[in-house]
């Protein structure tokens, strides 16, 4: 009788040990998903910043080519809208900085 209360004992001690581990592995996997979301928020936002760029580009060139041509209002009026959107977004930012 008392080896086979050994052995339970020892079955409850190793389900135990067995418990902790996959707790623990649940816990690693939990972790890689955490990582691998953060991966791909990063890989996500670097697309979006080299499509931006590229966007960026093409328009300096664009503008590049208008002036060019000679048509200064219209170089003019760009430069003009550009700054103002400039001042105003600099003043937002100043404004919400302000109330938080």
């Amino acid at each position: 009788m008392s080896e086979a209360y050994e052995r339970e004992r020892q079955n409850n001690a190793r389900l135990d040990e067995l418990s902790a581990k996959v707790s623990a592995l649940r816990g690693v996997t939990i972790d890689i998903y955490g990582e691998s979301r953060d991966h791909q928020v990063i890989d996500s936002t670097n697309e979006t910043f080299s499509s931006m760029g590229s966007q960026l580009k093409g328009s300096a060139t664009r503008l590049g080519r208008m002036a060019a041509s000679g048509n200064k209002v219209a170089v003019l009026k760009l430069s003009g809208i550009l700054i103002g959107i400039v001042i105003v977004l600099y003043y937002s930012f100043k404004i919400f900085s302000w109330l938080f």
